[in-house]
């Protein structure tokens, strides 16, 4: 009768040192838990106040945590939290929405860089035929260009057709 009371105590005692694992940790409204489960993954690692105990068999012996790596990480692999499919889907609606909004601004800076380029060759078409060519001024006063400046627009137009015109 001594000898199941005995194997029982001792299995109770072995039960008794699962108990002490307990994780504790603090959440952002600065709560503090307690829990046989580790904190969630957003709880930064300052705020982990204690963690379980390892076993001393464990530590001293190298080669049962050489073997024991490969079921850790198949347990970490299972303890990531799936994706939700609504949430995925959403991400990537947005991605998508974002991308055609880069494309779009890209066709708009395409547009306006052809119609750079074609208002230049326009003006460096004018410039170069000889033609007399009048600016107005800020009173509203006919100037008509001379070659100084006339080589100047000529010159500003070749600038637009080169970073404009690809």
């Amino acid at each position: 009768m001594r000898v199941p009371l005995l194997v029982i105590a001792l299995s109770l005692l072995a039960a008794a040192g699962d108990a002490t694992a307990q994780w504790k940790w603090r959440d952002r409204a600065g709560q503090i838990h307690i829990s046989d489960l580790p904190p969630p993954r957003d709880v930064p690692e300052r705020d982990v106040l204690q963690r379980p105990a390892q076993p001393a068999t464990a530590r001293a012996n190298p080669a049962a945590e050489a073997a024991s790596a490969p079921a850790a990480a198949s347990a970490v692999s299972e303890a990531k939290p799936r994706t939700d499919p609504e949430l995925e889907a959403r991400r990537k609606a947005a991605e998508q929405e974002q991308q055609a909004r880069e494309q779009q601004a890209q066709r708009q800076l395409a547009a306006q860089r052809a119609e750079n380029c074609q208002r230049a060759r326009d003006s460096l078409r004018q410039l170069d035929s000889g033609m007399r060519l009048a600016r107005v001024n800020d009173k509203g006063e006919r100037v008509i260009l001379d070659d100084r400046q006339r080589a100047a627009e000529a010159q500003r137009a070749r600038e637009v057709i080169a970073s404009d015109c690809r």
